[in-house]
Order: C-alpha cells, then structure tokens, then sequence
C-alpha cells in the first residue's frame, strides 16, 4: 500500500492544479485567436484546440482519481481508497498523440497524396505504440512481460523518429527558412519530451532491484 508524506502528496496534487489550468488557459487561447490565424494554417489551431481541450478533461479525471484514492491520517497519505486509474492517461494519448502528430504535417500544406499517407502511417503508428504499452504498464514491474511490452511499444515509437527525421525531413526542403526552422523545434521538442516515457516506464523494474540489492 504506498504511502505519501504530506509534502510529496502536495507535490503530485500541486503539478496537477498547475497542468490543469495550463491546459484550460491555452484552450481558451486557441479558440479566441483561430478567427485571427491566415486561413490556412486554422487547420493546426483547430487541431492544437483539440489536444489542449482533451487534455485538460483527462487531467480533471485524472485528477479526481488521485484524490479519490487517497486518505490522510497520521500525518500522512495513504492509498486504500479508490483505485487508481492508471487507464487515463492512455486514453488522453490515444487521441493527443495522433492530433499531435497530425497537426505537425498538416502545417507544411504538402501534396495532398502525401499529407494522406503521412497521416495514415502516423496515426497507426502511435496508436500501435499506446496500446502495445499499456499492457507492460499494468503489469507487475518483476515480470519479464514487462520488457516485452516495452520492447513491441518501442518498434512503433522507432517508426515514428524514422518518418519525423527521415521522410519529413525531405518535405521541409521545400519549405521556407523559418518553416523549417520551426518544424525543426517542434520535431525536437515531440523527441525530447516522448523520450521521457520509456525511461519513465522502466523506472519501476530499476527501483525495484535497486531496493531489493539493498
């Protein structure tokens, strides 16, 4: 039964306050400036709406999980209320995760042909790599599934590093200076910050054995 101190309950209760007014603010955001955006690139608003708004409602749910699962007594936080539910984040990425990707090529306004095909590889591929890790995600960190899982969600995670920086990269040679500069950040920024999660995701097993060397 895990245990918090108030300090790091506070922590975790705190960071979802901080996430969730982000995501509302930059929801608003985006619907009050789409009118004045050049019609042409309404299509990436319209779909940054879209992942800010389904985030912001998955990390409300999220949010009343946490506190539900949770009761304070002796000075700290214990979980022996409501399960929590591991199962909306991977929800909330089901359908980010490809707007996202989405919003990255709709921008470069590439042949039509093209544009369908990325999307299509794209969407596949990061749904295959939501739902090839959710099964290593609940199981038990000792478990040798676990790697496996972690091992299938990283063939697709591959895949889309190989279109971002191989065929897309082709594209943006038709692109002017400042789009590509742009397409570039964005590109780095998806990297970094998706690099976190299969990191994240083994953090479990390394504790574990840490702990159990000890």
């Amino acid at each position: 039964m895990l245990e918090l101190s108030e300090s790091q309950y506070n922590l975790v209760y705190n960071s979802f306050s901080f996430v969730i007014a982000a995501m509302g603010a930059a929801t608003l955001f985006f619907l009050l400036i789409r009118s004045r955006v050049a019609p042409r690139h309404r299509m990436a608003v319209t779909l940054t709406t879209l992942v800010t708004g389904i985030a912001l409602y998955h990390y409300i749910r999220i949010f009343d999980s946490w506190e539900s699962a949770f009761s304070f007594s002796g000075g700290t936080f214990t979980q022996d209320g409501l399960p929590f539910n591991e199962g909306y984040r991977y929800v909330d990425w089901l359908l980010t995760v490809p707007l996202l990707l989405a919003e990255l090529v709709v921008v470069l306004k590439l042949a039509e042909a093209k544009t369908r095909s990325l999307l299509i590889r794209l969407g596949v591929a990061s749904v295959a790599m939501i739902l090839l890790g959710y099964p290593g995600e609940v199981a038990d960190p000792d478990s040798a599934s676990r790697w496996l899982w972690w091992i299938a969600g990283m063939i697709p995670f591959l895949y889309i590093l190989y279109v971002l920086f191989g065929e897309l990269g082709g594209s943006l040679d038709r692109q002017s200076a400042r789009v590509r500069r742009l397409v570039d950040y964005l590109r780095y920024v998806l990297v970094a910050t998706w690099s976190v999660y299969p990191l994240a995701y083994l953090a479990p097993q390394f504790i574990d054995d840490a702990a159990t060397a000890e």
